[in-house]
């Protein structure tokens, strides 16, 4: 099992990170929240380790973010500020679960041992139709139980486009999902990167609307 750890303070998020992996996981780290963002993204992390107080995007920002875009990975969240109407906030914002700082090393390993035990039966999280299925926990693709080997960009594209099935999404948007914040979106590269797809995946489940976007379609066409 993967879990995304973030957290920016250094001394911090190493120990946690040394502590998560005797506990058998494998860990990922980020250190602000848009590296966060943009690496949840995938959906392919078991949980994700959050802090609240973090530089470029607060850990908020992100997890509000990574809700609207249909990531439904397990978040535990991190803070400093413990009040209940804090925790009611972070738990109405989209976490699963809240622990303050300071902590017992040991809480946070089952807290997220737990997370992961309650996640791990929920076959909803397996996104698709039509004969293609998404595993996020594994960031995997099939088409008929064949596996497609995707690149990076190739899968979040997909992945935003399954989330959002039937909707029609704007080139601005899908290039927003590929992108972290500090890098300049190029939608020409939505319009090569759904080329490909086609390519792997098959060329009826993407349908282009001119002027509008792109729609996952669950049922392709023979």
């Amino acid at each position: 099992m993967q879990v995304l750890l973030v957290e920016d303070e250094v001394m911090v998020a190493r120990a946690l990170s040394d502590a998560l992996r005797k506990s058998g996981l494998a860990v990922d780290h980020a250190q602000d929240g848009e590296e966060a963002w943009y690496m949840a993204g995938t959906g392919q992390y078991a949980a994700i380790v959050l802090d609240i107080g973090l530089p470029r995007l607060d850990g908020m920002s992100v997890m509000k973010r990574l809700r609207s875009e249909g990531v439904a990975t397990p978040i535990l969240i991190l803070s400093a500020r413990g009040s209940w109407p804090e925790r009611v906030a972070g738990i109405n914002a989209g976490a699963d679960d809240y622990l303050p700082k300071p902590f017992e090393t040991e809480e946070l390993l089952a807290r997220v041992h737990g997370l992961i035990r309650r996640s791990s039966g929920n076959t909803a999280a397996r996104l698709g139709g039509g004969g293609l299925e998404i595993d996020p926990a594994s960031a995997t693709v099939t088409v008929n139980g064949s596996p497609v080997e995707l690149t990076q960009m190739e899968y979040r594209l997909l992945f935003h486009l399954v989330s959002h099935m039937g909707k029609v999404i704007g080139a601005a948007e899908l290039a927003e999902s590929l992108y972290s914040h500090n890098h300049e979106r190029d939608t020409n590269a939505v319009e090569v990167l759904v080329g490909r797809l086609r390519r792997k995946i098959g060329k009826d489940f993407i349908t282009t609307r001119r002027g509008f976007g792109y729609a996952f379609r669950e049922q392709a066409e023979s």
